[in-house]
This record gives structure tokens, C-alpha cells and sequence, in this order.
């Protein structure tokens, strides 16, 4: 432009009469910026939504509460040789707030009805699992159609809307079965929020400052579990709870998102080069930068060779399961982490709805796990690459299984009714929940980097699918009431750290491309 070059530019695009052609993370850290103001209000907005997932996924855990009960009756005979209310005569004791206050005293989920809690519980996380199947391999069915036509944007605007709509429906079932119904479809829409969410939030962030920003997207849904105690305290009826949670869905559409950006990767990959410039011009001109005339996106294919592009038509990024499986490498590497994701979801999820068995204010007991789980977040940030993965993982689940056992032990010491082991036992499940958040946060990380880029989708997402299965399993074990699921979740923890043992150290260690590279 003020004469000739005298470099050649590394790619140019020749529909743009020679401007020079760069792809979107080079433009974000030469021209517009990695992480500035733009980006921040971006990241903050959209990073909301995961409240929304929070209120959805633990709102169970006040709305299926057993409340208390009081004698009304002679044939009320309250104590341990009663059974408790399943050994009381029938109208010698009421429900104390009237059956309205939970599903559990309006379904009569009490007794040998009482495993239905634990059904619909599971029901919704088994929603979650099949949400992530459908339609793709990795990302599920909303992942699928944030890639779509509808983008990352159109894609978090839908599953909010389904969110909002079957939530509120919820708050209107007539009976058990609609309830557990519904609860299903809600783990359909709401197991995709977080996931829209995340893409869009993180897509127009540079790359240095991606990874930390990503992890910083948890710290919401924990913000979000506490948030949503407090509404549970100031409103105690089931269905007034599903109708106030349900609705901040809604107004995140109305009032939230029409200030989003759509992702310029999103727009970049569809084509639409224009739009995608637009974006970036909006983010350098916030960010106090330029980008210069005569600069232009192109897709970071675009930058490959032609013997790059047949490499990756050639199936080099084509592996399955089955590619998996066949390699003993890679074999014993995705059993052991089905395995531990497993685990780690069942001490995980368990530990979170186990505050009903607790004999503690769940209100608070549920404000106090999440509170736990934020500085177990900026643990793993801080020692992740300086302590290493394995150790880390190692030592954050058999701290979360240690104390778990205690609080078995505590359980079945007979002191179910004084206050010291109430606080005891919910002291146990706060750090149990800390060192279990802790693990959860390194595993993406951790398995993402075991495993060769040609199957890497494949494992992640193998491994994803066991996590949700230990979520439908976690209720089950909650039901069971007293000291049996602190114990199920104590070995869960320390036999999960144990196999972490077999699996080798990333850290610093190369990414291999493909499993014969691995070899």
C-alpha cells in the first residue's frame, strides 16, 4: 500500500486482490488482543449462562428433600424402635410446612417409594448423558448444532429457551412419572448449556490466555450452586423453587444475549468473512488497537501445504474407538480413565446431594460445598505445572476418598443426633468436595494429553460418557441413607487415586499425532 513489500507476506489470499491472509489467533495477538476489555465483558456475559446449568442440576437437592414431620396422633411413637415415619401409624404424624414443600411429601417418596427420589435424579443426569451422545461423537447434539447453522450463539439461545420451558413445567407436574419425565428433558437441554456456553465464551479469546480463561469458567457454576441455596432458603415450596429457578433462563435470553457476539470462528468456518472481520474490528477498536487495511482472515487450513491437507484427508484425524482399543497403549490408558472418571463423578455428584443425609442446614451445607470448590479450582491452576498432573490427581482423590471414610466412620459411631458430629460429618463432605472439584478440573486436561491427536475426540469423549454414568449411579447411592454412601464414595475416591498410579506423567512430555508415533 505505500509501495512495494520487502517481505512476502506467509499467506496470502488471492480473492482479496493480495492482502495478506492470517488466521484468527494470529490477528488476536498481533492486531486486536488476546484478552482486553472486549473479551472480558464478552467472557463475563456469557460465562453467566453457567448459572443457569447450576440452578437446573442441583436444584434437586432442596426439591426432593424429606422434610420434617411432627406426631399429631396417640399412635405417634417417634424413636429408633418406630423406623421412623415407615413404623407410625397412618395419620398420626404430618409433614411440617404441609406436603407442599418437597416432591418427596407430595409423591409420598418415603418408605418403599423412597428409591424414586434417587430415579428421578438419575432420570435428569441420564438426560445429560444421552444429550451428549446424540448426533456426534465428542460434543452431542448441541455441540452439533452450535457448529450448525444455528451457531454458538443460536445454539446457547435454544437450550436456554428449552431450559426455561421445561423447568417451568416441571414446577407443574400433576403426578410422579411427569415429574421424572420431565426432569429427563430438562437434563437434555440443561447438560448443553454449559458446553454453548463455553465455546462461544472462550472462541474469541487468544491463545496464551484461552487455556486459563477456560478454567475459569467453573468458578461460575460453583457461584451459581451458592447463589441458588439462597433462593431455596427464601423460597420453600417445590414449585414455586422450579418456576424461580427456571426463569432466569429466560431473561439471560431477553436481557443478556442480545448484547453477545456471535464467534468469528463460528463465522469464518461458514464463510462469512465479512462478519467475522466485523467482529474482530470491534474487538481491536475496544481493546484500544487496529487492525490494519490489507489484513484479512482466512481459515487456518488455508495456511497448510498441499501435502498437510492430504495428510489429514488421509486419516489423520479420523481415529474411533475401535483405533483406540486396538493399540495396548492406548488400550489400558482409556480403561484406566473410564474408570477414574467414573469414580470421580460418583464422589463428585454423590457428595453434593448427600447433604440431605447429613442432619446439618442444607441450605448452608450447600452454600459451604460450593464455596469449597472455588479454591480447589485455584489449586489446580496454581500446581498443575509445577507439581504435575499424575501427582495432583493422585493426591486430590485420595485426600476427597480420606475423608469420605471418616465421615462413614463418623456416621456409623452412633452420634447421629449430636451437633458436634453433625458438624463433623459436614466438615468431612466440604473437604471431600473440595479435593473431588480439584480433580474434576485437572482430568479434561489430564486424559486430553494421554492419548495421540487422531483419537483424541474419541477417548475424551469415551471417558466423558462414564463420567455421566457415575452421575445417574451417584443418586442411587445417596438414598441409601447413613453411613453407606460416605463409604461407597471414600473407596470410590481412594481407588480411583490408587489407579492413577498406572498412568504416566504428561507433564511437559510430547503431544504425539498418532498412536504409531506413541509406539
Amino acid at each position: 500500500m505505500d509501495g512495494p513489500d520487502l517481505e512476502t507476506p506467509l499467506v496470502r489470499d488471492a480473492s482479496d486482490g493480495g492482502e495478506e491472509g492470517i488466521g484468527i489467533d494470529e490477528m488476536l495477538e498481533r492486531y486486536a488482543g488476546e484478552f482486553g476489555p472486549w473479551q472480558l465483558r464478552h467472557f463475563v456475559l456469557t460465562s453467566l449462562a453457567w448459572l443457569i446449568e447450576a440452578f437446573h442440576t442441583m436444584v434437586m437437592i432442596f426439591a426432593d428433600r424429606q422434610p420434617d414431620w411432627v406426631c399429631v396422633g396417640p399412635g405417634c411413637r417417634p424413636g429408633p424402635a418406630s423406623g421412623g415415619i415407615c413404623g407410625l401409624e397412618p395419620g398420626s404424624w404430618e409433614w411440617v410446612g404441609g406436603p407442599s414443600g418437597s416432591t418427596v411429601s407430595e409423591f409420598g417418596l418415603v418408605c418403599g417409594d423412597k428409591y424414586k427420589v434417587g430415579l428421578a435424579q438419575s432420570a435428569f443426569f441420564g438426560g445429560c448423558m444421552i444429550r451428549y451422545t446424540l448426533f456426534s461423537r465428542s460434543a452431542g447434539v448441541f455441540g452439533h448444532l452450535s457448529d450448525s447453522f444455528l451457531g454458538r450463539k443460536g445454539s446457547l439461545t435454544t437450550v436456554c429457551i428449552l431450559c426455561a420451558i421445561f423447568g417451568c413445567l416441571t414446577a407443574l407436574s400433576p403426578t410422579y412419572w411427569t415429574y421424572a419425565l420431565l426432569r429427563f428433558l430438562t437434563g437434555l437441554s440443561a447438560g448443553g448449556v454449559g458446553l454453548c456456553a463455553f465455546v462461544l465464551a472462550t472462541e474469541p479469546i487468544g491463545p496464551s490466555k484461552r487455556g486459563p480463561a477456560g478454567m475459569s469458567t467453573f468458578y461460575f457454576f460453583s457461584g451459581g450452586i451458592a447463589l441458588l441455596s439462597a433462593i431455596a432458603y427464601a423460597f420453600n415450596t417445590w414449585r414455586t423453587l422450579y418456576l424461580v429457578t427456571s426463569l432466569p433462563a429466560l431473561a439471560y435470553v431477553l436481557s443478556v444475549l442480545p448484547f453477545l457476539s456471535e464467534s468469528p470462528r463460528w463465522y469464518l468456518v461458514r464463510g462469512r468473512t465479512k462478519d467475522a472481520m466485523h467482529v474482530m474490528h470491534s474487538i481491536a477498536g475496544r481493546n484500544g488497537k487496529r487492525v490494519p487495511d490489507g489484513v484479512s482472515l482466512i481459515l487456518d487450513d488455508d495456511n497448510n501445504n498441499k501435502k498437510e491437507s492430504e495428510n489429514a484427508v488421509s486419516g489423520m484425524v479420523s481415529g474411533s474407538l475401535v483405533d483406540v482399543m486396538r493399540s495396548p497403549v492406548t488400550r489400558r490408558r482409556l480403561i484406566l480413565t473410564v474408570v477414574i472418571n467414573f469414580m470421580t463423578a460418583i464422589v463428585y455428584y454423590g457428595l453434593s446431594l448427600n447433604v440431605v443425609n447429613l442432619g446439618t442446614n442444607v441450605y448452608l451445607n450447600v452454600a459451604l460445598n460450593a464455596v469449597a470448590e472455588m479454591p480447589a479450582f485455584l489449586l489446580t491452576a496454581a500446581l498443575l505445572n509445577r507439581l504435575g498432573r499424575k501427582p495432583m490427581a493422585i493426591g486430590t482423590m485420595l485426600f476427597s476418598g480420606g475423608f469420605c471414610l471418616l465421615g462413614s466412620l463418623l456416621s456409623s459411631s452412633g452420634d447421629q443426633g449430636g451437633g458436634l458430629g453433625e458438624v463433623m460429618r459436614m466438615g468431612c463432605g466440604v473437604l471431600g468436595i473440595f479435593g473431588m472439584a480439584a480433580t474434576y478440573n485437572l482430568l479434561f486436561i489430564y486424559v486430553a494429553e494421554l492419548f495421540p491427536t487422531t483419537v483424541r475426540n474419541a477417548a475424551l469423549g469415551c471417558a466423558t460418557q462414564a463420567g455421566h454414568l457415575g452421575a445417574i449411579f451417584a443418586p442411587m447411592v445417596v438414598v441409601l441413607g447413613g453411613g453407606t454412601p460416605f463409604a461407597v464414595f471414600g473407596v470410590s475416591g481412594i481407588v480411583g487415586g490408587l489407579l492413577v498410579l498406572y498412568l504416566p506423567e504428561t507433564l511437559n512430555q510430547r503431544l504425539y499425532d498418532t498412536i504409531e508415533g506413541m509406539k
